[in-house]
């Protein structure tokens, strides 16, 4: 420690953060509609704290993607479009396809694979008990792993963030359960960890990119369809 230096001792979390963290929860979980206005000052109410922590907060997922700010209106909830549906997986293709290639690269992809079992075999006993949310949390849960196992830290970070994104477009699309061929298909890019050429590892990650952004267009045209029709 530099001599002199005024240190204070820092919370592990702050008011803010932990704020941040119950309203990232509740947005993730649907408890808002898309367009929903957070207020600072019914927020700073129902935690009974200034609205400080709470603009800290709001910031922060702001920052996330998780919350959108509109110049001179405030804080919103996320409409998700087409046009961000396709971004969010694009990005997402981009830092599996970096990952997966050092993977491979390194030859880490057998350790990596066996983690990835794991996970696709409890996604297919919960694909056989019809637990859809579950099925959807593990999957999440297996391409976050994919990240994870090529150790850079800045990948996971990024990461992150797009998970909770997609997180978004599936609560805020309304994914339809009853896919079953999604065991099949993440065992099959687990396998393709497992060897020496990267190239069937990034087309498989481009097409079921493509393919989930596809079908998260149909299940928004159909969910907007529906209600101009209600």
């Amino acid at each position: 420690m530099s001599p002199g230096l005024p240190l204070n001792r820092i919370e592990r979390a702050t008011l803010g953060a932990q704020i941040a963290e119950q309203i990232r929860t509740s947005v993730l979980q649907g408890a808002f509609e898309p367009g929903h206005q957070l207020s600072e000052i019914a927020l700073a109410e129902h935690f009974g704290t200034s609205r400080g922590p709470i603009r800290e907060a709001l910031q922060t997922l702001v920052n996330e993607g998780l919350l959108k700010r509109e110049s001179h209106r405030g804080v919103f909830v996320p409409v998700v479009t087409d046009e961000d549906i396709a971004d969010i997986y694009r990005a997402r293709g981009a830092v599996e396809t970096a990952a997966m290639k050092h993977i491979i690269a390194v030859g880490s992809g057998a350790d990596v694979r066996t983690r990835l079992d794991k996970v696709v075999d409890e996604m297919a006993a919960a694909a056989d008990a019809d637990e859809w949310a579950r099925v959807v949390d593990l999957e999440m849960q297996f391409h976050s792993e994919v990240v994870k196992g090529a150790d850079s830290p800045r990948l996971s970070r990024m990461y992150s963030t797009l998970i909770d994104e997609t997180r978004l477009c599936l609560i805020l699309t309304i994914a339809s359960p009853g896919r079953y061929d999604l065991v099949d298909e993440h065992r099959h890019l687990a396998a393709l960890l497992d060897t020496q050429d990267p190239q069937p590892a990034i087309e498989a990650v481009e097409a079921h990119m493509r393919e989930a952004t596809e079908a998260l267009h149909r299940q928004r045209a159909e969910k907007t369809s529906d209600h101009g029709t209600q």
